[in-house]
């Protein structure tokens, strides 16, 4: 009862991984999330890693969730999907503008029922403008919103830009849905009137690019931005920046080239970045025919930021994260596996004491309705 949202009731409409990761995150500061879904259930319950049929993927983006299983085209379970809403504090859906309207279940319809709550859509577009119709998912807004595009112009020799394995706009449109919904209720407490929040991919993709952005409105002078490349040492890689005269000095003192600090290219911070590419083949040929372990700790402990790449197997065995608390457990009718909770820490939360339960699919029909699923009336 100690966690931030205890008390805070959500209905959660949402599917794939955008909208359930910000339901989770709800879940994880201690909301009552009800995630509604098709007699189908959300496509994710279908994708790998499965375990004895649990999809630990969507395990992992809807942990700490009760489900039901209702079919919204029918008016009896639109009826109690309604019933939901009139007692919920957020609404909280990712489909594209206007499929919650063909199921009866818009804004102006559910504020009707319960005008404090908060309603967040979240989609490709946003909801409102020319091209809020058009179909989206994370790699076509990265395409979309100058990304990739910018990320490539930032590699050496590209010829195209890179492929898409990671959702970034998915992840961070989460977050920024949960930012918002606990902004408007904070609001609302205030006020005590309720809110529409849209959230849109485009949007926040766009807003990655802070320096980008300014640059390209700028007709004044400037060396560019400074890129920080992944440097060969032995059969690693490492990534070193020495981004203040304070790091800078740090690293010539640690590569014990002393007149590196008087050289008139590399001096000051507007000189090295008009220099950068020399700077970094110095540094890269420095770093060549070194231990990728010992460098790191040898430029760390001289105040230096680097760090050697890792993958994913070695940060989930890293001990900060275990100190931390950042890996919680979540638990399915597979067993219990490990997904990162909320991306920061409070004094609120203390340590997990038990895994968070993955509902199966409808698992919660009967306890909140009466009913089991696909069966609206008692």
């Amino acid at each position: 009862m100690n966690a931030p949202l205890a008390g805070v009731k959500v209905v959660d409409f949402t599917i794939m991984i955008a909208g359930p990761y910000g339901g989770r995150l709800l879940a994880d500061a201690g909301a009552e999330v009800i995630k509604v879904e098709s007699p189908e259930g959300d496509p994710m319950r279908r994708r790998t890693p499965i375990r004895d049929g649990a999809s630990s993927y969507f395990g992992s983006l809807n942990a700490g969730k009760k489900s039901v299983a209702l079919n919204l085209k029918e008016t009896a379970d639109r009826e109690l999907a309604l019933g939901l809403i009139a007692e919920a504090d957020v609404l909280i859906e990712n489909f594209r503008p206007g499929v919650m309207a063909k199921l009866g279940l818009d804004y102006g319809t559910c504020s009707g029922v319960n005008p404090a709550m908060v309603y967040c859509s979240i989609s490709g577009y946003g909801q409102s403008g020319p091209k809020a119709m058009y179909p989206a998912y994370a790699p076509i807004v990265h395409a979309m919103s100058g990304y990739d595009i910018t990320n490539m112009a930032y590699q050496r020799d590209a010829t195209a830009p890179a492929s898409t394995g990671i959702f970034v706009a998915d992840v961070m449109a989460g977050q920024v849905a949960y930012g918002a919904i606990v902004t408007a209720l904070l609001g609302r407490a205030r006020h005590g009137r309720g809110d529409r929040v849209d959230v849109a991919l485009l949007d926040i993709m766009l807003s990655t690019l802070v320096y980008e952005t300014q640059a390209e409105q700028s007709t004044g002078p400037g060396p560019g931005k400074t890129v920080y490349r992944p440097m060969r040492a032995g059969d690693e890689f490492v990534i070193i920046a020495s981004i203040t005269d304070r790091n800078h000095r740090a690293l010539v003192e640690a590569m014990q080239r002393p007149e590196l600090l008087t050289d008139e290219r590399f001096a000051e911070m507007p000189a090295r970045e008009r220099n950068w590419e020399t700077w970094l083949d110095i540094v890269g040929t420095w770093v060549a025919d070194q231990n990728a372990a010992e460098l790191e700790k040898y430029l760390l402990d001289k105040g230096v930021p680097c760090a050697r790449f890792r993958t994913v197997a070695d940060v989930l065995d890293d001990e900060h994260l275990a100190d931390r608390g950042t890996l919680r457990r979540a638990a399915d009718a597979a067993g219990s596996y490990r997904y990162l909770g909320l991306p920061f820490l409070s004094q609120l939360f203390g340590r997990e004491s038990e895994p968070a339960r993955v509902p199966a699919l409808g698992a919660d029909n009967e306890a909140l309705f009466g009913v089991r699923p696909g069966n609206a009336q008692p």
